[in-house]
């Protein structure tokens, strides 16, 4: 007994101790996501201040703030129909930079700050939920033009149990629409949230319990190799969507923004940047699909992937925050920036835009 006892108080000074530890670090807070401004647009806690850090090691250690509405900015949303919405999931939140080289402030920076622009971005959402936001800030920001950052995965990722759904998806089997909130936190969750220690294991080490007692009684199988002649890097960071999933989710899409485009409305499509730096052409041939389909349906699109090109082209800089991290770093967004900048300014019938 004296031998157990030892070894339980041992324990409980160690968790003790790391948790004074990991309170003095940046270890990522808790962000309350809830439905606070619109029962279909969930968004972190409004006037919240939280840390922000990658990876078991804390990199890019940021202070996040939330404004009145719960969105990741600088800036507070009031009606104004001069502004500009940026709409995206992680991409546009960008929470590993400092706030002066995130999307929106840059973008506000091309526009050579004659417009403002309103950061709308929520991690783990994706392209209906993207049409949503586009109806609250027409509806209750009278906001006429809007910038939609899409992340390659955006269109797969609409259908339901992606696990990248902030509220609207598509059932994958009868492909009919349906709103899939996340269930409010449990009590016990609510109270581990209070825990340093259990936000950096949950965060930072990014461990599943559930997910880990069944990898220990799972059998790994090694994976085949590839077949002669297959393409080297995967298409997008995701699987592919049947012709009839893919074109039930842009109709959805184009549907459901429909009343809402009396200004300009401007897709800026992501390309798979690492495969641009290593010299390769990808071929992803739903992107290429998704960028002419929405061309026919009247949308303005910005295909990236020529300006990375030319940027690889004289450069070795990575476009990426880093090998562990795909998100776009401050370089990036620059290059987002400057071609979301030129396409707002363009004439709308000008052959920029045709092109």
């Amino acid at each position: 007994m004296r031998v157990l006892s030892g070894f339980v108080l041992g324990t409980l000074a160690l968790l003790l101790a790391c948790e004074l530890l990991l309170r003095v670090l940046p270890v990522s807070g808790a962000t309350r996501v809830g439905t606070y401004v619109d029962p279909k647009i969930p968004t972190f806690q409004p006037l919240l201040e939280t840390d922000y850090a990658t990876g078991w090691d804390l990199r890019n250690a940021q202070r996040l703030r939330t404004n009145e509405m719960g969105f990741v900015a600088e800036r507070s949303f009031k009606p104004d129909p001069n502004a500009v919405a940026l709409i995206g999931d992680s991409f546009v939140d960008a929470a590993s930079l400092v706030p002066k080289d995130r999307p929106a402030q840059q973008l506000e920076a091309a526009l050579d700050g004659r417009r403002p622009v309103y950061s709308m971005g929520t991690a783990g959402s994706s392209l209906l939920d993207y049409a949503e936001r586009i109806r609250f800030a027409h509806e209750r920001l009278q906001i006429r033009d809007f910038v939609v950052l899409i992340e390659r995965g955006d269109i797969w990722q609409a259908m339901c149990g992606s696990g990248n759904v902030a509220s609207q998806c598509l059932d994958p089997a009868s492909l009919a629409p349906r709103t899939e909130l996340q269930p409010p936190a449990s009590t016990v969750k609510r109270w581990l949230r209070q825990s340093a220690l259990a936000r950096y294991v949950a965060s930072q080490l990014k461990l599943d319990p559930a997910r880990l007692l069944g990898t220990l009684f799972k059998r790994t199988e090694p994976h085949a190799p590839a077949a002669p002649g297959a393409p080297a890097d995967r298409a997008a960071d995701g699987p592919r969507l049947s012709p009839a999933a893919f074109d039930a989710v842009l109709a959805a899409f184009v549907e459901r923004i429909q009343p809402f485009r009396d200004g300009r409305l401007l897709l800026l499509v992501d390309a798979d940047r690492r495969a641009l730096a290593q010299g390769r052409v990808p071929a992803d041939a739903q992107r290429q699909a998704f960028m002419q389909r929405a061309r026919a349906a009247g949308l303005q699109v910005v295909d990236v992937e020529p300006l990375f090109a030319k940027h690889f082209a004289s450069s070795h800089l990575s476009l990426e925050i880093g090998p562990y991290d795909g998100h776009p770093n401050a370089l990036c967004y620059r290059l987002f920036a400057d071609a979301a900048a030129k396409a707002l300014a363009a004439d709308r019938t000008g052959p920029e835009v045709q092109r």
